[in-house]
């Protein structure tokens, strides 16, 4: 092995080690060797046969250094147990790989704090790393630092990095700012049926951006002659398009107004992070944002992304279809009150402490208690709306609170036309999930849970629901090829153990 591909190496066993919470002394006694040996193959000084690969992969569980690791990792879950104590809600996935994208702007470095050390940003780490960005995790810690290069190489992007994203969308923006030409692969990510770029499309054209679909890739050219003359009103009140062009307009030395923004709680992380680089933003959480930018960006930067909601949804969710009482820290209040108001209808008992603020010093925070009691289906169909309404992320996780409560709930889900259709797996474990059409599903309850396997589906929080699920279900429950649920949550089941549940996580031999 060259020394490159050593440090390289070294690099991600260190990461994976720190990942695991392990001491180097402690990796060392489960590979029965030295730690001083640990510490040589970290710092790329030792060369490693496959079998010492293979060993450093079993112990640390790392899909990165594993010899093997294309086999799918897979969950054993004992259900039917009760969840007690405490736990945080982590950062957020959205955000993180928003403020991803958003480094792209910066000549200066870039620390991000407490990031969510989840699959999907490490899609994104891969390709900047790809591209000629120095990155790397801080010494016992989920920071994250990010130092640009003098020139990005974007001929020797990571593509199969890239194309196991649909985020890679989003360098559109700021990749407008370094290259007069270029070409992106195509974005990737959950399977959830078609989702148009159009929308970016029509809304980067005013910075003079034209893309075309070529053989796999988008071929991108810039006009620079061009400038936004009058408002850009977005097609769709989208989250990842209000923020390719809040990223576009950062570095517009001029004012640019954003009409039908999304004002989600991601998008706000977003300009908070982009107030602290100096660009002037005003409508901050409405859905019109008025951005004035500066023509560069060159300063170190720290900075805390808020809490994840669609988290704390999944977490009351598993209190909810346990019966159980946890108490769920850190919950960003603002972006969870129409989702407690509808639950407030269905009859759900919990309470709330007095508000906090993030470490980013804008998003309100809570402590939420559960308390088990039993539940009505409402009155109304339950059905996503862009911010403030509920959001579409969480609207997957009425299928098992519903599944919990007396009566029949419609759950419609206009957004995506795939999606619905995953949650009729809940049949295999006792729930009735009547599929209406390819939108709408008619949940019936209260469940009598059963123990399954399932194959998990190809969308991040179908395949949670069918987690939570499992825990309440008495029995030993299965479900395989869980690389879907690592894009969106760190440690899931580690952390739901943690209250007591009883997940065991394999692969196939």
């Amino acid at each position: 092995m060259t020394e490159s591909y050593l440090s390289r190496i070294g690099a991600l066993i260190r990461d994976a080690r720190r990942h695991k919470d392990l001491t180097q002394a402690e990796l060392a006694a489960l590979l029965n060797t030295s730690q001083s040996a640990v510490a040589r193959i970290e710092q790329g000084k030792q060369n490693l046969s496959l079998e010492m690969l293979a060993r450093i992969g079993e112990s640390l569980d790392s899909e990165i250094v594993s010899v093997g690791s294309s086999l799918p990792q897979n969950l054993r879950i004992n259900g039917g147990k009760r969840l007690s104590g405490e736990i945080d809600v982590r950062t957020s996935k959205n955000a993180a790989v928003a403020l991803l994208c958003a480094a792209l702007l910066n000549k200066g470095r870039t620390t991000l704090r407490n990031l969510a050390r989840i699959e999907e940003v490490n899609r994104i780490v891969e390709v900047l790393t790809s591209i000629g960005f120095k990155i790397r995790w801080l010494p016992d810690s989920s920071d994250l630092e990010i130092n640009p290069p003098a020139t990005i190489n974007l001929g020797s992007i990571d593509e199969a990095a890239a194309r196991r994203t649909r985020t890679i969308i989003m360098f559109l923006g700021p990749l407008m700012h370094e290259l007069d030409e270029f070409e992106l692969p195509y974005a990737g990510g959950c399977d959830l049926g078609t989702r148009t770029v159009e929308p970016h499309m029509v809304a980067l054209r005013h910075f003079g951006i034209d893309v075309t679909a070529t053989m796999g890739s988008y071929h991108v050219t810039i006009d620079r002659e061009k400038a936004p003359q009058r408002p850009i009103v977005l097609t769709e009140r989208g989250d990842t398009v209000t923020e390719n062009v809040l990223l576009a307009a950062a570095r517009h030395p001029g004012t640019t107004v954003i009409r039908n923004a999304s004002s989600n709680y991601m998008v706000q992380d977003l300009c908070v992070f982009l107030q602290q680089l100096g660009v002037t933003i005003e409508g901050l959480g409405t859905t019109t944002l008025t951005v004035t930018g500066v023509e560069s960006i060159n300063q170190d930067i720290e900075y805390s992304p808020s809490e994840d909601p669609i988290e704390a949804m999944s977490l009351l969710a598993a209190g909810v279809v346990t019966g159980s009482e946890i108490t769920i820290k850190r919950v960003p209040i603002e972006f969870m009150e129409i989702e407690l108001a509808v639950l407030d209808t269905m009859g759900l008992r919990y309470e709330l402490s007095e508000e906090y603020l993030s470490a980013n010093g804008h998003t309100r925070l809570v402590d939420l208690r559960t308390i088990p009691g039993p539940l009505k289906a409402p009155l109304d169909k339950i059905h996503p709306l862009p911010f403030p309404g509920l959001n579409i992320d969480n609207l997957p996780f009425f299928a098992i609170i519903a599944a919990m409560a007396e009566g029949s709930t419609l759950i419609h889900d206009w957004v995506y036309e795939n999606r619905a259709i995953y949650l009729t797996e809940l049949t295999t474990l006792g729930a009735k999930v009547h599929l209406m059409d390819p939108h709408r599903v008619m949940v019936e309850g209260p469940t009598k849970w059963r123990a399954g396997e399932i194959m998990c589906p190809p969308a991040l929080r179908p395949g949670v629901v069918i987690l939570l699920a499992m825990l309440a279900a008495p029995g030993e429950s299965v479900l395989r090829n869980v690389y879907v649920i690592h894009r969106g949550y760190e440690d899931l089941a580690t952390r739901l153990n943690n209250l007591g549940a009883d997940i065991q996580t394999f692969r196939d031999i």
